[in-house]
């Protein structure tokens, strides 16, 4: 009977220990699902706070952050030389800097400007156009002996 009495409470306890979770749990995913960008700009605010403590990084901007998920696929890259699985690139596109870091180590591995492609001219929609048309005509050739028009590829 002694122990009857104990059980029914720490029930109660146990059962709104459970929904007080539950709920919680409800409210951290639906917040998630209305802005899912919230959590990649939590973990960048958290990365630039430990890496801005080993090297100076741009205060202007956010970063872009990507994880080195393969780095044999990387190889080929200078930068991505000392890569590990689990190192992060910080990417600053308006300063052109991307610096890798070892969270491991919380050591900056390496730091590069970037290039974004866009140094070129701008070429505008008409002039795409005549560009395409002028390259068509170069590569049609005309049939010399009665045959059909044929494209040649280059």
């Amino acid at each position: 009977m002694n122990s009857n009495k104990y059980v029914v409470p720490a029930l109660v306890v146990l059962l709104l220990v459970l929904a007080g979770s539950a709920a919680y749990l409800y409210m951290q995913v639906s917040s998630l699902k209305q802005d899912p960008e919230a959590l990649a700009r939590k973990e960048a605010e958290e990365l630039v706070a430990v890496v801005g403590k080993l090297i100076l990084l741009p205060k202007d901007e956010l970063p872009t952050v990507a994880t080195v998920s393969d780095p044999t696929k990387l190889s080929d890259q200078a930068f991505f030389a000392k890569a590990k699985v689990g190192d992060k690139v910080l990417l600053y596109p308006t300063s052109r800097k991307a610096y890798l870091y070892d969270p491991k180590a919380n050591r900056v591995l390496e730091v590069a400007p970037i290039n974004l492609g866009d140094t070129g001219p701008t070429v505008t929609p008409e002039e795409e156009v005549e560009v395409e048309a002028e390259t068509e005509a170069e590569v049609t050739e005309e049939p010399t002996d009665g045959g059909t028009t044929e494209n040649v590829t280059p």
